[in-house]
């Protein structure tokens, strides 16, 4: 169980992964994105997870730069983009973002989402750039069990990470069983259901008997659960406040209340039919 803000979880290649990190999806490039990212590495987070679609990747990398920590002690995600997917592009693409976040190696690079026809060509792409110390570690994102299959039958490099919508409306436990079995860690992103769930009355009813927040109840669930997890929020309190989760522990009762709020309800896109 991840038991602390700099408690990490080790990947099938080693490489040691906080377990919890500030998102930035929906964060404004430049000092919305920078104020962010300052916040969480000030408050003890130690991983930032951005993307080459989220088009503020410079931002983050100026946040990086003017923290004054040193690049070991941060750990960086970023992820190619639909319309880049493809062995070539895929290789451009990472320069691309490499050069926008200012850096050599990222720790961690995604195929953002498993477009059809092209993510296998994209995976031996990954598998070149982890080979040439490039990404410390490679992984997917949004790949149901049957992309995970389809990719395996091919791949050298069995993925690091999946990261995928979850959240207690969308717990995703057989895919999250596979991928344990697989050695896939999963890293929940929406964990809160895209701000959807903060007033949910179940949640908010067990975060009273702890003087919790739902949010902090959500967060808990995740950690608790061995998920890697990566809340967004562009206010410094909140930031703080999502990270006040190692002082309490949800009992197995509140566990199993908070399991059976499982609706396979998505808030974003399905990975079997989206259009982007």
């Amino acid at each position: 169980m991840i038991n602390a803000l700099n408690d990490t979880v080790k990947l099938n290649n080693g490489l040691s992964i906080p377990g919890f990190g500030l998102g930035v999806w929906k964060v404004k490039d430049g000092e919305e994105v920078i104020h962010s990212v300052r916040s969480a590495l000030k408050a003890g987070y130690k991983m930032i997870d951005t993307a080459a679609i989220y088009r503020n990747e410079a931002g983050v990398g100026e946040a990086l730069r003017q923290s004054g920590l040193s690049r070991d002690d941060v750990f960086v995600t970023t992820k190619v983009w639909n319309a880049d997917q493809g062995y070539d592009s895929t290789l451009a693409a990472f320069e691309t973002s490499m050069k926008k976040l200012g850096i050599e190696t990222v720790d961690l690079y995604l195929i953002h989402w498993p477009t059809a026809g092209k993510y296998k060509e994209t995976w031996k792409a990954m598998e070149k750039l982890y080979r040439d110390g490039r990404a410390r570690a490679i992984g997917v994102c949004n790949f149901h069990e049957h992309h995970l299959e389809d990719l395996l039958q091919d791949a050298e490099i069995i993925p690091a990470v999946n990261q995928i919508e979850l959240h207690p409306l969308l717990s995703q436990v057989p895919l999250r069983n596979y991928c344990y079995k697989k050695g896939i860690a999963v890293e929940a992103y929406s964990p809160l259901g895209s701000g959807g769930l903060i007033d949910h009355p179940t949640l908010k009813a067990i975060g009273e008997k702890y003087g919790k927040t739902a949010a902090q109840v959500m967060l808990r669930w995740d950690v608790q659960n061995d998920i890697i997890t990566i809340p967004r929020s562009t206010k410094e309190a909140h930031i703080i406040s999502n990270a006040e989760i190692f002082d309490f522990e949800l009992s197995p009762e509140d566990i199993d209340k908070i399991d059976e709020l499982n609706e396979d309800k998505r808030f974003g896109a399905d990975p079997d039919n989206f259009d982007f």
